[in-house]
C-alpha cells in the first residue's frame, strides 16, 4: 500500500511538472475590455497603445496610490493588446 502512494505521488508531481502546474497558467481577458481599459481603439498601433498603459499605469501603481490590482489588470490589458497585434502581424 505505501509503494501505491509514493507511486501515486510521483504520478501527480510528474503531472504538474510536465502541464506547468497551476503557477503557470495564462491569464488573461477579453479584447473588448482590454481596449475599455486602456481607452484604445481596435485600429490603434503599439505606440498608442503602449502610451495609454504610461498614463494610466502611472496613476493605478501602487506607489501611486493605486492597488496591485489595478496595476496587474492594466499590465495584463496591455499584453493582450500586443499580443494581438503580433497575432494580426502573423509574427
Amino acid at each position: 500500500m505505501g509503494k501505491l502512494i509514493v507511486l501515486l505521488a510521483l504520478g501527480a508531481i510528474a503531472y504538474f511538472w510536465w502541464t506547468g502546474g497551476a503557477a503557470r497558467r495564462r491569464v488573461t481577458m477579453p479584447l473588448s475590455e482590454a481596449r475599455s481599459l486602456l481607452g484604445v481603439t481596435p485600429g490603434d498601433d503599439a505606440e498608442t497603445i503602449r502610451a495609454a498603459h504610461r498614463r494610466i499605469i502611472a496613476r493605478v501603481h501602487p506607489d501611486a496610490g493605486g492597488t496591485p490590482e489595478l496595476a496587474r489588470r492594466t499590465n495584463l490589458a496591455r499584453d493582450v493588446l500586443l499580443a494581438e497585434l503580433e497575432r494580426g502581424r502573423g509574427n
